[in-house]
């Protein structure tokens, strides 16, 4: 017999830390800012208290999001992603598509991660990450999106292959800050 909590899925929202501000070079170059490197190791503290972490991490191929997903493995972990964490290491997938994303386009990338996962720690830019929330629970999401470094925790039944609008409650929220 299996219950309902073996199958539920947990797919983790974040918006990538404070960066800082666009100069002269390519967007996608833009590195975190001292803000946005405290606050992301505070969203990892914050995964970790609330038994979040994840099996697998999509995540932007900008600096900024690669930045973020360090400090966040930093704060949930103490160590550095390279160098071994306290429990099973995420599979983790640098995703050049989730770069100015639409919802859709993140979507699609959460329907190709394996079943067996059941969370997922979903790295990506405004405007797509906020409207994937939205997407994903209309009635719940803010309606002023995400802020650097917000987490919205999303719960589902439904395989990775089946998610899609309305099929995924928002069961937390968190503004990390270092």
């Amino acid at each position: 017999m299996t219950d309902a909590h073996t199958r539920e899925r947990t797919l983790v929202l974040l918006r990538h830390a404070k960066a800082e501000p666009p100069d002269e070079g390519p967007d996608a170059q833009r590195p975190l800012a001292a803000r946005g490197r405290a606050d992301a190791a505070a969203a990892g503290a914050w995964l970790a208290r609330h038994d979040l972490l994840p099996d697998v991490v999509l995540c932007s191929t900008s600096r900024r999001t690669r930045e973020t997903w360090h400090g966040v493995a930093l704060g949930m972990t103490g160590t550095p992603p390279e160098g071994g964490s306290a429990g099973p290491a995420p599979a983790v997938r640098y995703e050049p598509d989730a770069y100015e994303a639409q919802p859709e386009d993140l979507l699609a990338l959460v329907h190709r991660v394996d079943r067996a996962a059941r969370t997922v720690l979903l790295i990506a830019h405004n405007p797509g990450i906020s409207l994937l929330s939205a997407l994903l629970d209309p009635e719940r999401a803010d309606r002023e999106g995400l802020r650097s470094c917000d987490v919205v925790v999303h719960r589902t039944a439904a395989d990775w292959a089946r998610l899609d609008r309305g099929l995924a409650a928002i069961t937390a929220r968190h503004t990390a800050r270092g």
